[in-house]
């Protein structure tokens, strides 16, 4: 990656806190644990992009240290994440960061879209499934078509789903049908 101009700073699947030295827990107004005069820190003054997978998992905080560190390391306290691009990826609709002991509202207080850093961010959605692209079963275009549409909200607030799913019609026999699934599938 880096011969194409490009530092992504997540080599080899290694998380954001490891990489970033993200403190646990990380606090408000908290920052990383990088020297300034560091290889890291040398590293991250050569970057050009930053890819940060499952960001939505992230409780704000993570992200909100990386950005005020990158700006003191990057002498660059204007711009947001020191001038780095920063590419946050994920799938918002599928879940929040986890707040020990706390409510659904302190997870959703928790998450990017509640931070100051998401009014600087461009969101682009994805909508189409590229692994279908080829895909000649139809049942199989189709159960992509309606995870879509789910996660679009698109079917209400009551989900129907597909007989092919035969997931009874109550929340015991759901549970019980993905259980069995996945018992018998491992």
């Amino acid at each position: 990656v880096a011969s194409s101009g490009i530092a992504a700073l997540l080599p080899g699947g290694r998380t954001a806190h490891s990489m970033f030295k993200i403190p646990i827990p990380v606090l408000v107004g908290g920052i990383c644990r990088i020297p300034k005069e560091s290889p890291l820190a040398d590293l991250i003054r050569q970057a050009k992009l930053i890819i940060w997978d499952e960001a939505c998992m992230q409780h704000r905080n993570g992200p909100e240290a990386v950005d005020r560190t990158l700006r003191d390391i990057r002498d660059s306290d204007d711009k947001p994440f020191g001038g780095v691009t920063v590419v946050f990826g994920g799938d918002f609709q599928q879940i929040l960061p986890v707040v020990a002991l706390g409510s659904r509202a302190d997870a959703v207080h928790a998450c990017l879209k509640h931070s100051e850093i998401w009014s600087w961010i461009e969101v682009l959605h994805l909508t189409e499934n590229m692994r279908l692209q080829n895909q000649a079963d139809e049942a199989v275009r189709h159960h992509a078509e309606w995870l879509l549409d789910v996660g679009r909200g698109g079917t209400g607030p009551l989900v129907e789903f597909p007989e092919h799913m035969d997931c009874g019609n109550t929340l015991d026999d759901l549970l019980d049908a993905i259980c069995i699934r996945l018992h018998t599938s491992q």
